[in-house]
């Protein structure tokens, strides 16, 4: 396993993390539990989640993935060779039944929202506690054309860093990280951070696969220059970069069969550059799912490439990606297939 340092910090994370949004849904306690193991055993130490985890997120569910994670951390006694990465939503009127029907990233809502998270992962602290989406109305999951709304009576995000700066002081968190920024989000929480003396960023949790390369527009360069890394999730674009899903083939099982409403990754566009990553990986005689994941690995502004699987077979092909060292032919294939379709799930 390869580490990487997190941000400006002394901590030294995994190439690959192992994201956990199917605990609870697809996959049981059991299950979870099997794939935590896996991980750890392959050399993997950071563990991504979320206070509304399992997805799709549904009321019966929320908060189970963070109880297997729990359950395991008990059994296991491994806390100290795990780096912890939890969320805490923001406004969503599509999550009525998280804390009083309407979370905000304010004191009242992020306190209760991390004690909630540390009694179900049974630890009393966690290691990066990211915010999942931002306060303001801004765009993200996929959204554009921004519409700018100067008086969404948003949070200030100075109050929200204030927040955290005592839950810091308190113990319960080491360190921040953001999710779903945008460019002037990330530079607005470092710059305040800096002047204000507040718990800085350590990363940034955005999708970056080869379908949507959006990250390398604006963050990228803020990622490497104020050492503020990504943690790529959706690597392989929900599965489809895997080319299970081509020519309208639905898996018994696979999350597109099971969930219709995950349509990001599954338009024409999509289809068609999925393809062309499908033959040029196998042109080259490697796992296209690999591929992908290798490619999103080697990225210089990736400090953790989050995987994820639902089963211990699928798990075990993404571990073997770190093994495969793209040749200069692959990666001018790969940028031809983008220049031809660039961003088709943005």
């Amino acid at each position: 396993m390869e580490y990487r340092q997190l941000g400006r910090t002394g901590i030294h994370v995994s190439a690959l993390c192992l994201g956990t949004m199917t605990f609870g849904e697809q996959n049981s306690e059991a299950e979870a539990h099997a794939q935590l193991d896996r991980a750890l055993t392959a050399g993997i130490n950071l563990i991504d989640t979320a206070e509304m985890y399992p997805v799709p997120p549904r009321p019966e569910t929320q908060g189970r993935t963070e109880s297997y994670i729990g359950s395991w951390l008990a059994k296991r006694g491994q806390r100290d060779r795990v780096i912890l990465a939890s969320k805490v939503a923001g406004p969503a009127d599509w999550l009525p039944y998280l804390r009083d029907g309407a979370p905000r990233l304010n004191q009242h809502h992020i306190e209760a929202a991390l004690d909630a998270s540390l009694r179900r992962l049974q630890t009393d602290y966690i290691d990066i506690y990211q915010l999942h989406w931002p306060e303001r109305s801004t765009n993200y999951f996929g959204q554009l054309g921004y519409q700018h709304q100067p008086d969404d009576h948003s949070i200030p995000i100075e109050e929200t860093l204030g927040v955290l700066d005592k839950l810091v002081q308190a113990g319960k968190i080491r360190h921040i990280g953001v999710s779903n920024e945008t460019p002037w989000g990330l530079m607005r929480y470092l710059q305040l951070a800096e002047t204000n003396d507040l718990p800085r960023a350590v990363s940034i949790q955005n999708p970056y696969n080869l379908l949507n390369r959006s990250f390398e527009v604006g963050l990228a360069e803020i990622a490497q220059r104020e050492a503020c890394g990504l943690l790529a999730y959706s690597p392989l674009a929900f599965g489809v970069l895997s080319g299970k899903y081509l020519d309208g083939v639905r898996p018994t099982g696979a999350r597109l069969t099971l969930f219709e409403r995950f349509t990001r990754y599954s338009n024409p566009e999509a289809e068609h550059a999925t393809q062309a990553y499908v033959a040029l990986a196998r042109e080259h005689a490697v796992d296209p799912a690999q591929m992908a994941l290798a490619w999103v690995t080697s990225r210089p502004f990736v400090t953790s490439n989050i995987i994820g699987a639902t089963t211990l077979q699928q798990l075990e092909i993404d571990l073997a990606s770190l093994q495969l060292k793209l040749s200069p032919e692959l990666e001018a294939g790969i940028e031809a297939i983008h220049t031809r379709q660039p961003n088709p799930s943005p």
